[in-house]
């Protein structure tokens, strides 16, 4: 019954609702002891030739009545429980889906998107079902095992009862026993599903690497190899689940035959009618359900307490990014400091920055360059506020940036990574995706800033061709100039472009580059690339380098200190200028 205790906070909201699903059963279940009585009477009937017309219709006519009542009753619980079910269901979906949206990057890392599928949906609907088949099971067994016991005490006969009910305890003992291993085998039922469900998305989404390199074959045996693993986890709890419903059926069969060798000689010696006795074959009959509703019931609330608690853990996590309710709301605005004496990742303990320090007026642009693992996606990653824990500040305007609301801080800040996602949509409403309402106009500037325009109007449908699921019809250019167009639309107050042009060729980068600061007077910019030709007209140029500033100025200032910076920017140029002669 744990599960029902977890759940008492959904049942006390919606109390009315399976208060009258509950009284639909027991309606049911009172009618359902009559026909037994009626067939029983005429039975009587018949064995003392006293069985008239009137008599017969009249009966008809009752059991035809109670029929449409007890189909009247079963609509009120079908609909009242079947229908707290469904709102069960749609509000812990509902509540997982926001808290995906609010948990933070550590979260992401620790969980694998397959697993989580798993638990928005799997998971789900086992809970879901102990709402509804759970509910039901449980009154059921109760008030149509209850009911139909009295009827058998009172209309039948005491002694015949207790001996038929005699082995019917041995049910419980039998769902404790077989419940407890059920529990556990579900829990690694549903987690073999999670690691299959995570391995066919990854392999459906490196499907071009995989065929690329040849390993077709490989992938395809791994993921045999986890289906079989997952076969036979399920073959093990469908083993333990199908124990039961044999088990019901021979106890419920050893009832039969105390009941056919009792009630034969009470029939014989006089002490119950033959009437009375297909009453009560037919009572036991009734039995059968509720006995074998005990049995699912048990299946059914330790799938869904498994599954709830899989569920409850991720609704417990927290996300280190923490609102303040109170912070400031208006957009933040104006120069950004950045002051950060040290940072590390939560599972890491070196630290990834140390003593990165700079300030950007309003306007400004930012370049950030240095080797892979330099520190360029860390600075990032905590203007982004992806990670709030660290030693120092950044500030906006004067403002820490953590006490700013995040709508009133994330909201002023466009991000360009350097593999964007794109929605399996039209070009137009990638583009328009922060800014649905924004018009055509709008549209095709931010398009023709981000050098796009002119690629879209010799598509065949233009801004309305769709880019396949995770842009899969377009290049890792168009990809890129896309996602910029998208960041531009919604005019951000800072613009951070982390190695977001990695995939254009030089003129389309320089074209870019142009455009953005005509477009973006008086906006602030940070690029952060691997190809010093984007930052050699920022105002400020970091060199990174194991997460310290090494060098820093301009362009001109960092070509006259003959460090990295020179050697990069000289390679580079070599490197374009060969790569233009053999083009």
């Amino acid at each position: 019954m744990a599960i029902f205790r977890k759940l008492a906070w959904y049942f006390k909201t919606e109390r009315r609702r399976y208060l009258r699903g509950v009284l639909g059963l027991l309606i049911t279940a009172l009618l359902g002891v009559i026909p037994p009585r009626i067939l029983g009477d005429l039975v009587d009937l018949m064995g003392k030739r006293q069985l008239t017309g009137s008599r017969l219709a009249l009966d008809l006519s009752l059991m035809v009545a109670v029929a449409l009542g007890a189909y009247a009753a079963r609509f009120l619980w079908r609909t009242s429980i079947w229908g707290g079910a469904a709102n069960l269901e749609r509000t812990l979906r509902e509540r997982l889906y926001w808290h995906f949206m609010q948990m933070d990057a550590s979260f992401y890392q620790r969980y694998r998107t397959g697993d989580l599928m798993a638990h928005a949906t799997n998971d789900l609907s086992a809970i879901q079902r102990v709402a509804g088949g759970g509910i039901l099971q449980f009154a059921d067994s109760v008030i149509t095992g209850g009911t139909t016991l009295i009827a058998m005490l009172v209309l039948v006969n005491w002694r015949l009862t207790i001996l038929a009910v005699l082995p019917l305890p041995l049910i419980a003992v039998v769902a404790r026993y077989l419940g407890t291993k059920i529990h556990v085998a579900f829990g690694e039922s549903q987690a073999a599903f999670s690691r299959l469900n995570n391995k066919a998305q990854e392999s459906i989404e490196g499907i071009k690497v995989i065929k690329t390199l040849g390993q077709e074959q490989q992938d395809e045996a791994d993921f045999e190899t986890q289906v079989k693993q997952t076969i036979a986890i399920n073959r093990r709890t469908n083993r333990l689940d199908a124990l039961f419903d044999p088990l019901v059926t021979i106890i419920i069969g050893l009832s039969y035959v105390a009941t056919i060798i009792l009630g034969g000689r009470y029939v014989t010696t006089g002490v119950i009618s033959l009437g009375q006795l297909v009453t009560f074959i037919a009572y036991i009959s009734m039995l059968i359900w509720p006995m074998f509703a005990i049995g699912q019931l048990f299946n059914t609330m330790e799938r869904g307490n498994a599954s709830y608690d899989r569920v409850n853990t991720l609704l417990h996590e927290q996300s280190s990014i923490v609102e303040k309710t109170a912070g400031l709301s208006a957009p933040a605005h104006g120069e950004l400091t950045f002051n950060i004496d040290a940072f590390h990742y939560p599972d890491e303990t070196g630290n990834q920055l140390t003593d990165v320090h700079f300030t950007l007026p309003a306007g400004q642009t930012l370049g950030l360059v240095g080797r892979v693992g330099a520190g360029k996606s860390s600075v990032m990653r905590l203007l982004l506020r992806q990670f709030d824990a660290y030693t120092g500040e950044i500030t906006i305007g004067g403002h820490d940036i953590r006490n700013y609301t995040l709508d009133a801080y994330v909201g002023v800040l466009g991000y360009v990574p350097q593999d964007s996602f794109l929605f399996s949509s039209t070009i137009r409403e990638n583009i328009a995706f922060a800014k649905p309402q924004a018009t055509q106009a709008e549209i095709d500037a931010a398009a023709h800033i981000a050098a796009f325009d002119v690629e879209i109007a010799t598509m065949p449908n233009g801004y309305d061709t769709e880019v396949g699921e995770g842009g899969v019809s377009l290049s890792g250019g168009q990809k890129q100039r896309l996602a910029i167009a998208r960041a531009l639309l919604v005019d951000p107050e800072v613009l951070i472009l982390d190695d977001a042009l990695s995939a254009v060729d030089a003129k389309t980068e320089a074209q870019i580059l142009e455009r953005l600061r005509a477009a973006r007077n008086g906006k602030t910019t940070i690029i952060a690339t691997h190809r010093l030709s984007a930052v050699v007209n920022a105002d400020q140029i970091l060199v990174l380098a194991d997460g310290h500033v090494a060098e820093r100025g301009d362009h001109a200032t960092l070509v006259k200190a003959h460090g990295w910076y020179e050697r990069m920017y000289e390679q580079q140029q070599l490197a374009d200028a060969i790569g233009g002669g053999n083009a």
